[in-house]
């Protein structure tokens, strides 16, 4: 029985970028550096390149046509097949509640508009369990050491771990309910007509 694919935060990046609309690599990698998504992780082009590759020969992505400008190299046009859309959903959904993992719950949460929003307010309510007893154990140990006397320069890594966990679980229930009562605009069919065109989000691939 084959293995299922195992995405990588790149891959699952440029077959998001797919969902808007088919393209080349060149306007894949503007895209995703129009949104800054090198924040989160590397866009170096090689790579990029590697990976569509890898995409198109595991039956995600394919070629569309061939097209030149000018003097410019050309240019292959890929499209995004229905096994790549599945794969984004399903990496989403795997990271999306996690905890232990932050650079691919960032990748994440950037993707989760390809998910239904009820969806996404199931998952962060999974991750919100697992937020309150990582907070509660930051909290517990805080306590055992001040009844130890522990000294508290031995202690400050632990004092910003747990307000940042507390920050985080603010800022999640802050989303999860601007969702819930659908004050957060979401997914494409619900980006405005204008934001659309300024940013070439095609309709086409609207759920």
């Amino acid at each position: 029985m084959p293995q299922p694919l195992r995405l990588t935060p790149i891959a699952v990046m440029i077959l998001a970028t797919l969902r808007e609309a088919d393209m080349h690599t060149y306007e894949m990698v503007r895209l995703l550096k129009e949104r800054r998504d090198d924040r989160l992780i590397p866009l170096q082009k090689g790579t990029i390149y590697h990976t569509v590759a890898r995409l198109e020969r595991d039956g995600l992505l394919a070629e569309v046509g061939v097209d030149r400008d000018g003097n410019r190299p050309e240019r292959t046009t890929y499209t995004l097949l229905p096994a790549g859309r599945r794969a984004v959903e399903e990496w989403v959904r795997a990271e999306l509640p996690q905890i232990d993992r932050a650079s691919d719950f960032r990748v994440a949460l950037s993707e989760a508009h390809n998910l239904e929003r009820e969806e996404v307010v199931a998952l962060l309510d999974q991750r919100r369990e697992l937020l309150v007893a990582s907070v509660d154990e930051h909290r517990t140990g805080l306590g055992g050491a001040a009844a130890r006397e522990t000294p508290e320069q031995f202690l400050v890594e632990l004092q910003r771990q747990s307000a940042l966990l507390d920050a985080e679980l603010a800022w999640q229930d802050s989303l999860r309910a601007r969702l819930a009562d659908r004050s957060l605009a979401w997914g494409i069919a619900e980006i405005p007509e204008h934001i659309k065109k300024k940013h070439r989000v095609s309709k086409e691939t609207t759920p």
